[in-house]
């Protein structure tokens, strides 16, 4: 069967809300600054109410990455669990507003939908403070085998790895594109992610992937060390191919036979770094799908979170396709 579709993401359906708040907002609440933190539902509402006016908006890293490559110009679709309730409706028109099909039905019970609390401070760093509610229990009951079976690649998500049922969906996705002959594709999300799964990640990536999303504490974290060529010479002991993002300092591809250093694109002001490796994937798996060089594949990378962390918000506000075109 010839793909209909460029990219499926498989991932968390989350509403985000962003701030900006001074660096004493981080210590006054006691937050881990720069990670993603799981927190409950009452944990999630007094933090709400302390958070100052922000944006909100559809989102969930995978989902970040699918409006991406939507925004680009391929055919995207996504694969996320949200309740019949307000924020699940946002949600479900947002996503397919910008370009990208949802189609998995809504839960009639259960935890409602996932948000996510953003703050960012003075030095664009972003502080997540995610309630997963029912987002974490997407199960292999929502992936529909069809839709993955015609997407050139499939794009999973290391953030939703955290309940039994996701994992057996992700698992899922996987085997059913590895079975139809696409490329399957995880991103790491989080170094305390990592930590969590390191055990059973190094063998999914063994065994599953073709091509791994990470940055450098991700790939350090996966192999135990700070030395960062070490780490990107290892991970090719298990993919064949992985996409390692270094902030300003770039990004580097490593595949079993080459490996390709891309700059940074040129920003003049970093807002908010909401959002750029989501968006560094999108541009990556956009050139991919459409069998660009691998050194193309980056620069679309590049200029895709250049133009993220330039604003507040994890959603692209030109055209991602239009801004690669011209570059």
């Amino acid at each position: 069967m010839e793909p209909t579709l460029d990219v499926v993401g498989v991932g968390n359906a989350i509403v985000d809300v962003i701030v900006t708040v001074p660096e004493s907002f981080i210590d006054e609440h006691g937050l881990v600054k720069g990670a993603m933190t799981l927190i409950d539902a009452e944990r999630a509402t007094s933090l709400y109410a302390a958070m100052p006016p922000g944006i909100e908006a559809s989102g969930g890293s995978a989902a970040n990455t699918a409006v991406g490559v939507a925004s680009l110009g391929s055919a995207a679709a996504y694969l996320g669990k949200v309740r019949d309730d307000q924020l699940g409706e946002v949600f479900a028109h947002d996503l397919r507003a910008a370009g990208v099909g949802f189609d998995v039905a809504p839960a009639s019970d259960g935890d409602p939908t996932a948000r996510c609390l953003i703050q960012v401070t003075p030095d664009a760093e972003r502080t997540m403070n995610t309630f997963l509610g029912i987002s974490a229990f997407l199960d292999q009951r929502d992936i529909d085998d069809a839709v993955v079976e015609s997407a050139k690649i499939t794009y999973c998500e290391g953030y939703l790895y955290d309940t039994d049922v996701a994992k057996a969906a992700i698992r899922h996705a996987m085997d059913v594109a590895g079975a139809a002959g696409r490329i399957v594709s995880i991103t790491l999300s989080d170094s305390f992610c990592v930590d969590r799964h390191r055990d059973e990640w190094l063998e999914l990536l063994a065994n599953k992937v073709d091509l791994v999303f990470a940055n450098e504490a991700e790939i350090g974290s996966l192999f135990q060390t700070d030395d960062f060529e070490a780490a990107s010479r290892q991970i090719t002991d298990l993919v064949p191919m992985a996409a390692l993002t270094r902030s300003e300092k770039g990004s580097v591809i490593v595949t079993r036979e080459e490996r390709i250093e891309v700059p940074a694109a040129p920003v003049e002001q970093v807002v908010d770094a909401t959002g750029a490796g989501d968006l560094y994937a999108a541009g990556f798996l956009h050139g991919l799908a459409h069998g660009a060089s691998l050194g193309r594949c980056a620069e679309m990378g590049s200029l895709a979170a250049g133009e993220i962390i330039s604003h507040i918000g994890a959603r692209p506000r030109v055209s991602l396709a239009d801004l690669v075109a011209g570059n």
